[in-house]
């Protein structure tokens, strides 16, 4: 079968049997074609829950599907790749976050979505990439543990001197992995081009970007933008869907290291096996962690979270 064809049916089987079908923005253009939703993580799980649908089935990582299931309980959610996980979730377990309350007990614990639902029983509140800073802010206590992501962590602690932001090692280590010294070269080799990066990046890096954001907050940014050329620090993915998106203008990569091989992992398909009942994992949690784990993203919605 061609690609075309594939995607033929994966759009005639979710239509037949009435699932909804999630894709990350960071998997393949040619799953992203056959999505009903696309977007970040919090974004697609919010999505599931406004849709009638009563299956959902998530293209991108463990964790995303979890968050799917903790906002639908009543839902039947699927993983279309079993094997894709997240390194910044899974390098968070419950104890070691445990050992980090005992640490800092007067703290409140703010966890970015990239966790586990047994780690978000833990935390106080849920943030995103996009909402961190504003969430934050809007706390009214003074200490907070940040977890995971010690680079999205330094961010907002710079962005708010007020607080007392506490990290422990952890993070994306795609993102990571970016230097200063790769930004140098980028702009070396495109000097009309913005910088757009993802605050999971490396302060040194970070600090010699035009813009700051999610992943689509740097789409939004560069498709609004009146420049013409942008160099991108996320998932190369986003560079690929950006030159889709408007061909007009150029997109380079920040690093050849932007690329996720958990994400790249899920195929059309996996989808389409997933579709068949011969594939993915179905996701169930406990009532009772749903219950725990759902309270810190609860207010995050509460403090204005979207």
């Amino acid at each position: 079968m061609t690609i075309s064809e594939i995607q033929a049916e994966i759009i005639r089987l979710k239509r037949e049997k009435n699932v909804c079908v999630l894709a990350h923005s960071y998997q393949g253009q040619e799953l992203l074609e056959v999505a009903d939703v696309t977007g970040d993580s919090y974004l697609l799980s919010v999505a599931a829950a406004e849709d009638s649908k009563q299956t959902a089935i998530m293209c991108g990582v463990r964790f995303m599907a979890e968050t799917v299931k903790l906002l639908s309980p009543e839902k039947t959610v699927y993983l279309a790749n079993e094997s894709a996980g997240c390194p910044m979730a899974d390098g968070l377990s419950y104890e070691r976050l445990q050992n980090a309350v005992a640490k800092y007990p007067d703290a409140k614990v703010v966890c970015y979505i990239n966790t586990t639902a047994e780690v978000k029983t833990l935390s106080d509140v849920c943030v995103t990439s996009s909402s961190a800073v504003r969430i934050i802010k809007a706390m009214p206590e003074r200490e907070i543990l940040f977890v995971p992501d010690c680079n999205l962590g330094a961010y907002v602690a710079e962005q708010l001197p007020e607080k007392d932001v506490h990290l422990i090692s952890g993070g994306c280590p795609i993102h990571a992995a970016v230097t200063a010294a790769e930004v140098d070269a980028a702009k070396a080799a495109h000097p009309d081009a913005l910088v757009l990066v993802h605050p999971e990046c490396v302060p040194d890096v970070v600090a010699k970007a035009d813009y700051v954001g999610s992943t689509s907050g740097i789409f939004n940014y560069a498709a609004e933008s009146d420049r013409r050329e942008f160099i991108i620090g996320t998932e190369i993915s986003i560079a690929e869907h950006l030159q889709f998106h408007c061909p007009d203008k150029r997109f380079y990569a920040l690093s050849k290291k932007l690329v996720c091989q958990n994400m790249k992992s899920t195929t059309l398909m996996d989808l389409y096996h997933c579709l068949n009942g011969a594939g993915g994992v179905e996701i169930t949690l406990a009532p009772e962690l749903i219950a725990s784990a759902r309270k810190c993203i609860d207010e995050m919605i509460r403090l204005g979270g979207k």
